[in-house]
């Protein structure tokens, strides 16, 4: 896949959240290239994490379409939705969704039980543990007492960088970040985000983040006001 290829490609979506009920997106088109660091804003309840939700195949529009690496999601089954976000796309969440009965090491490879494809990338480099190890110390999380504790011990930020090391574990084309830091001050704020950055370019990864936070914009090569491409609230 070359840098100038179209990972997302959405025409003519239309999506509410009960029939007959106003449109909560209505997006005329929306491109993302490969490789590109998209930052989307919009004030909250604007519509962002459903936007994310549909890119990832979790919720499928009324109306449109969207391609995700040239796959039309949309008309997938809900099985094989599951399957291709799991081989092709990292989610970090807003509340990082980290699993307390496993320890940071299997919560980072969690991903590779359900990515035969994600797992062996890995694989072609060396092992699982190692990777995972790898990817924590880039997020700068490495010390042994860390690792061997269970996520619920973990402070905010330590346990936002689980989140993204799980994320990124297996080079998925996409990344999609859901206002993973808005729990954190403004300087772990931004070092977080310089990390997340570095380790979305050595993967060659596309990083789409979210956030109602302006402030962030300058991390990215790209900013998109939703309201600006969203035509449903004009509607309303």
């Amino acid at each position: 896949m070359s840098t100038s290829d179209t990972v997302i490609d959405i025409k003519q979506l239309e999506f509410s959240w009960k029939e007959n009920s106003p449109l909560t997106l209505d997006i005329e088109q929306l491109k993302i290239q490969s490789t590109e660091r998209v930052f989307i804003k919009g004030a909250s309840g604007s519509g962002k994490s459903t936007l994310l939700s549909l890119l990832g195949g979790v919720l499928v529009p009324q109306k449109g379409k969207i391609e995700i690496l040239g796959q039309p999601i949309n008309s997938l089954n809900s099985t094989a939705r599951d399957i291709f976000r799991a081989n092709h796309i990292g989610f970090i969440f807003q509340m990082f969704n980290l699993l307390p009965y496993l320890s940071v090491i299997e919560n980072v490879i969690l991903p590779l039980h359900f990515s035969a494809q994600r797992k062996q990338r890995v694989l072609k480099n060396g092992s699982i543990k190692d990777e995972a190890l790898r990817l924590l110390a880039h997020l700068d999380l490495s010390a042994e007492d860390i690792l061997s504790r269970a996520t619920h011990e973990l402070s905010v930020g330590q346990q936002q960088r689980v989140a993204a090391a799980r994320a990124l574990i297996g080079r998925p084309e996409i990344v999609i970040a859901d206002e993973p830091t808005s729990s954190l001050d403004a300087d772990r704020r931004d070092a977080f985000i310089e990390l997340l950055v570095n380790e979305c370019k050595e993967n060659n990864s596309t990083l789409i983040f979210v956030s109602h936070d302006q402030s962030l914009e300058s991390h990215f090569n790209r900013s998109i006001s939703l309201s600006e491409i969203n035509q449903a609230r004009s509607k309303v």
